[in-house]
């Protein structure tokens, strides 16, 4: 389940790059994404390495739990993303307020 909530979360960003372009540093969302995708596909295979047919048949609260980590590591990216955007200002909203209040 992490695997496949880091992959959708990827290409959700890649898409909206694509989209949108790099204005708000949607770039940085996508390589998380994909890093994170990446390194989920590489414990998936050494998992299923470790436990070949059983790899398929997991219980109920091992794919919750994985649900819940899938959900955390996108949630974690998405506030690496946000506070990335708030220390570049790429639009400049936070500068003009703080000049605002200065004038």
């Amino acid at each position: 389940m992490t695997l496949l909530i880091c992959v959708f979360a990827a290409v959700i960003a890649t898409v909206k790059w694509y989209v949108d372009g790099n204005r708000l540093n949607l770039s940085l969302l996508c390589f998380m994404y994909w890093g994170a995708s990446i390194m989920w596909l590489v414990d998936a295979l050494f998992e299923y390495a470790e436990l070949k047919a059983a790899y398929f048949t997991p219980s109920m609260q091992d794919m919750l739990n994985d649900s819940f980590l899938g959900l955390s590591v996108v949630a974690l990216g998405l506030v690496i993303w946000t506070a990335a955007l708030l220390i570049k200002d790429p639009l400049g909203h936070i500068r003009r307020v703080l000049t605002e209040k200065q004038a």
